[in-house]
Parts: C-alpha cells; sequence; structure tokens
C-alpha cells in the first residue's frame, strides 16, 4: 500500500470484493446492512454495454450493492466503479414517482390514465395534422430488449412511423453490426487485434481490461489506430496516430507496411471499432473498418458502441423503416418545423447530442414531446407529457451486449412510486391508440421475440433462465458501405477537433450517485506541451476556441496523449459545453486557439 497517496482506480471496488477478511469496505455500503442482511438476485450490467453479470443486493426493498459475477465469456468477475455504484440514482428523491402532464406551463403530477390518454391524444393530433410520418421515436438504449421491441412494434406497427432511432448521434451507423461479428473471447485471443475506438478504458472499461490483458499475457498484438492516445496505447505493439477525417489513408498505408502486413498474416484478426470522436461524422466508423477489412481479409468486427443495451434495441427494431429517418435527419427535420410529435425513450438530446445547437432547434421545433424517463432532465423537462420509467433493478428482462449475448436482467426491488417498466407503457398506450401489442407479461415479451426477430430463436424465457452465461445471439443486417464526402484542407483554423467520453460524466446515473457525482473531471481543451507553446498560452490558463459555429473560453491543459495538430475535449461535463462548437452537417470540426 502507499498510505500517502490517494487510491485512484476505475476498478477499486474490486478490491473491496475480493477482499479475502471482509476488513474493506465500500462507503456507498457501509452501515447500511450485514451481509446477511441482504437478499439477491443475479442481473446484467446495463451501464454500458459489456454486459458484466452482478449480483443484485438489497434490504428492506432498498438497493444497496452491486458485486461482479465471474462470467468466463464476459467479465470475469470485474465491475468498473461506475456500474458498481451507479445505484445511488435508483434510489434517488429525485426519481421521477409518478407520471406528468403539462397544465397552464408546469409539469403536474398525474394518473396513468390521464397521463396515457393525453400521450395518445398527443400521437392522434399529430397524426391528424401531417400524418404517421410526422412522428418520430428516438432513445431506447437505455431499457430491456422487452422493451426496445414492445416500443418498436407501437412505433411501426400501431402508429405507423418509419422514424425511429436508438441513437444520440454520438455513435456508429447501426449497419456497423452487419459485419461478421467477434465475441468478446475472440477478440481477447485473436493473434492481432486492430483497435480503431474510442478509449475503452473510459467507455467499455472491462472490455479494456479483457484486451490489457491479452495484450500483457502476449496471447495478442494490438494494432491501435488513434486520434489520441488512450489506455491501451501503453499495451499496443503498435500506435499509428493519425488525425479526424483521414482514418481510410492511413490504414491504407499501415496496410503497405511489411511488419504489419506480415503480423496480420499470423491468426485470427479481430476489428474493434467503435466512434473514437463525437466531432466527426458517424460514417467514419464504417469507413475504417471496410479500410481494416481490405488489409486483413476475413477479420471479425466486435463493436465497440456505448449505451447499455443499444445492440438490443437495434436488433429489437428501434431503427429506421423504410425511408425512415435517422436521428441527424430527425432532429434536421423537427428543426424545420416537420415533426408534429417526437417522442423520447429515456433519452437526453440536450446532454447528448455532440451537436448542441441542433438538439436545441429539434426540441424547440417539435410542437409536441412526450418523454418516458426515470428522471426530469434538460429534455423531458420541457415535455408535454413524461411518463415516469422503472429504473434498473426495478423491473426484469432482458439486454443484449456487444457481442450479441443475450442474458437476463432481475427486478429486486418495487420500482419507485407508480413508475412502469418501458414495454408496460407502450403496451398500454398502444391499447388507447386502437392497437392490440398481443402480450402482457415480460415473458410473453421474450418468448415473441424468439419468435419474431431473426437469429434469437434460441432465446426463450426458459431457455434464459437456465443459460447462466446468457445465448449469443446475432441479427441480420447489411453491412456498412463505404461512403466518402471531401474535407476541407486545413484552413484558416489551427487545431482539428477531438471529441469523446471520459468514465464519468454528467450522465444521469453518475450526476444522481453522490459517490460519483464529484468525479467528473470538468471540460477543458487539451493540447500537446508543443501546440500549447505555439498558441502562446501556459497550461492552466484561459484560451478562446472558435470554430464556424461559435467561440468559448476553456483552460487549457498540456497533454502528451493528445495528437500534434488535434485538440481534445471531454464531452458532457461540467463547465462549458463543446457541442456549441460542433456542427454535425461537417465531417470533421476545426477551430482555432488563441491565448488572452
Amino acid at each position: 500500500t502507499f498510505p500517502d497517496e490517494p487510491f485512484v482506480s476505475y476498478f477499486s471496488g474490486n478490491t473491496v470484493q475480493i477482499c479475502p477478511v471482509g476488513a474493506l469496505t465500500a462507503k456507498p455500503y457501509r452501515f447500511k446492512a450485514r451481509p446477511w442482511d441482504l437478499e439477491q438476485t443475479e442481473s446484467t450490467c446495463t451501464t454500458c454495454s459489456v454486459g458484466c453479470r452482478t449480483v443484485v443486493q438489497s434490504s428492506h426493498d432498498e438497493l444497496l450493492r452491486y458485486q461482479g459475477v465471474d462470467s468466463d465469456p464476459v467479465n470475469w468477475g470485474w465491475l468498473c466503479d461506475r456500474g458498481r455504484f451507479n445505484f445511488e440514482a435508483v434510489n434517488s428523491p429525485q426519481r421521477l414517482a409518478a407520471p406528468m402532464v403539462r397544465v397552464d406551463d408546469e409539469l403536474e403530477p398525474t394518473t396513468w390514465s390521464a397521463a396515457l390518454t393525453r400521450a395518445a391524444e398527443l400521437i392522434t393530433d399529430a397524426k391528424a395534422a401531417a400524418g404517421a410520418g410526422s412522428i418520430a421515436v428516438i432513445g431506447g438504449a437505455r431499457g430491456t430488449n422487452e422493451d426496445a421491441y414492445a416500443w418498436a412494434r407501437l412505433a411501426h406497427d400501431v402508429i405507423g412511423t418509419p422514424h425511429v432511432y436508438p441513437q444520440m448521434g454520438d455513435g456508429a451507423q447501426i449497419n456497423l453490426l452487419g459485419f461478421e461479428r467477434a465475441t468478446i473471447d475472440e477478440a481477447a485471443n485473436a493473434a492481432t487485434i486492430i483497435l480503431m475506438a474510442p478509449d475503452l478504458k473510459e467507455e467499455l472499461p472491462v472490455l479494456y481490461l479483457r484486451l490489457r490483458d491479452a495484450a500483457q499475457k502476449r496471447r495478442s498484438r494490438i494494432l491501435e489506430f488513434a486520434q489520441k492516445r488512450s489506455g491501451l496505447s501503453a499495451h499496443a505493439w503498435k500506435t499509428i496516430e493519425y488525425q479526424a477525417g483521414n482514418i481510410t489513408q492511413t490504414v491504407a498505408a499501415a496496410g503497405a507496411d511489411p511488419e504489419i502486413v506480415a503480423q496480420l498474416a499470423k491468426g485470427p484478426v479481430v476489428i474493434v471499432s467503435g466512434r473514437a470522436n463525437l466531432a466527426e461524422h458517424p460514417r467514419e466508423v464504417g469507413n475504417g473498418v471496410i479500410a481494416a477489412l481490405e488489409i486483413a481479409a476475413g477479420a471479425k468486427v466486435l463493436p465497440a458502441l456505448r449505451r447499455g443495451n443499444v445492440i438490443g434495441a437495434i436488433e429489437m427494431g428501434l431503427r429506421p423503416g423504410d425511408d425512415g429517418m435517422r436521428v441527424l435527419e430527425i432532429a434536421r427535420a423537427a428543426a424545420a418545423g416537420k415533426i408534429e410529435c417526437l417522442v423520447l425513450l429515456g433519452c437526453d438530446p440536450l446532454s447528448d447530442f455532440p451537436d448542441t445547437d441542433l438538439a436545441r432547434r429539434m426540441m424547440a421545433g417539435a410542437p409536441r414531446i412526450i418523454a418516458v424517463d426515470t428522471f426530469l432532465t434538460k429534455s423531458s423537462s420541457p415535455a408535454d407529457v413524461v411518463l415516469a420509467a422503472a429504473a434498473y433493478g426495478e423491473k426484469s428482462g432482458t439486454t443484449t451486449n456487444i457481442e450479441g449475448r443475450v442474458t437476463t436482467l432481475s427486478e429486486k426491488v418495487t420500482p419507485t412510486g407508480t413508475s412502469r417498466p418501458d414495454w408496460m407503457i407502450a403496451v398500454e398506450l398502444a391499447e388507447l391508440l386502437g392497437g392490440d401489442l398481443g402480450v402482457s407479461s415480460v415473458d410473453d415479451l421474450t418468448n415473441a421475440i424468439a419468435a419474431n426477430v431473426p437469429g434469437f430463436g434460441e432465446a426463450t424465457a426458459a431457455a434464459l433462465r437456465t443459460a447462466r452465461d446468457g445465448i449469443v445471439c446475432k441479427g441480420s443486417l447489411p453491412p456498412t458501405s463505404a461512403s466518402t464526402s471531401p474535407i476541407d484542407e486545413r484552413n484558416s483554423y489551427d487545431y482539428r477537433l477531438v471529441v469523446s467520453r471520459k468514465l464519468y460524466d454528467n450522465a444521469v446515473g453518475t450526476a444522481m450517485s453522490p459517490s460519483l457525482a464529484h468525479l467528473a473531471p470538468g471540460s477543458q481543451l487539451h493540447l500537446h506541451p508543443l501546440d500549447v507553446e505555439r498558441v502562446g498560452s501556459t497550461d492552466g490558463a484561459d484560451v478562446k476556441v472558435t470554430s464556424k459555429r461559435a467561440s468559448m473560453v476553456f483552460k487549457v491543459v498540456a497533454d502528451y496523449s493528445v495528437v500534434r495538430g488535434s485538440a481534445w475535449v471531454p464531452f458532457n461535463q461540467p463547465g462549458p459545453s463543446i457541442g456549441e462548437l460542433i456542427d454535425s452537417s461537417d465531417v470533421v470540426t476545426d477551430v482555432r486557439v488563441e491565448s488572452f
């Protein structure tokens, strides 16, 4: 031990859990209960999309502790601290305990009958005004597979809108799932791991541990393509730095390196791919995979999408129908007054859209907004109806992780107030709109998914009850095709912007968990130390940052992990919002940095 140094780790809770004599106790649990007072059930963490198996423990109908479970194909007993301690948000006094309806410009608690009737009226009025195509549904990655399936059926079959999307403009194109998919075990045992993803230590922490182990044990060599050095850079065989917008050319150049060619020929190759930069167009993710498959034919792809059940939401049908718009298209349509009713499924565009100005215009342009959420957020607060949703630990069902592994979620405590699972809200709303989803329980939905969703036939309710490590299911989507747009040569703006997430940020699960909320590092501009000198500034000083969209002031941080000529800012942090500088219509965002 180092008693004069802080214990700083994203995985500190694991040290507490494996303490052989129980001498260590985590503060959020300390003095709350004795181990023999706890009731527990196995479940799956949905904080990110790795799908770590957990034990959920409660006493007197209150969540008190999560513990990691040793699932050999997934998490080996590990949990990150965000996933381990964000149960505090479920217990928050700020949870929505009842549905709310806007009356005289104020949201007021009401009955479920009144709230659902009002929601149905808003949808019916929107259809009458401009047809089913004027209604859009976004979000859904927070919920279970059953939630997503019910809402997909409601949106596509009952309402009749094709405009459905589960991501907030901060993920990759959903057809990334169309490539031959690797499992986590296959990635952690590949001869070569091609890494073109966000910093896994920050966004998918236990996947980071699995790949770090592969590199340290010399089972695998990591070939990393990075716009900013990551937690795995120190363990990579090679890290090839590049600037946003240049992934295709960079990978092609690597494919001409004889040493890299020889390494790729040694055995299985897995491409770990995700959105490394929120200030870069999402199609660049697919372009990178296609370029990597050119130099590593036959490689499998492990999608590093971040949100808890985004894979499940996509597979369950929360994706565009024929002629359906994706989320940025939905946002632009709403901003132009072409969306009559916007439905938010557990999402907060005003916090999560990389393009903050577009999110504001979308919310302002939609005359009717229905939100299904666990908290009042920036985006649900202006809604006409807010339907109180049950949270993790308050509902059962299944979830799908990045490799397509379907595992169970367990209800351990009573839902807060009169809050309800998302699927139940969808079923009742469908009835009011003249539809019948034909289900009345979670098992009905799980079995309906097995019967109707391609690739999920084995994942029946009965089979999942006995499959402790879950069942791997992979749907059928066409793979991403290459798509390019010209990128202007570097103009008078000096630095290419890179925006990505830290483990701790302003997301609801962190912000509403007192033990985690203070760990968000804040919004600062990181430059390579030589670039700090170049702009005539010093570490910690204020600088003016300007894009074609706006100007803002940030503290500057000298950071050797940032590529020369790039500027990195963490997303959704306390302090100035970097989303104000991003224009989602551009392939990349360039900024000027000036000292005062």
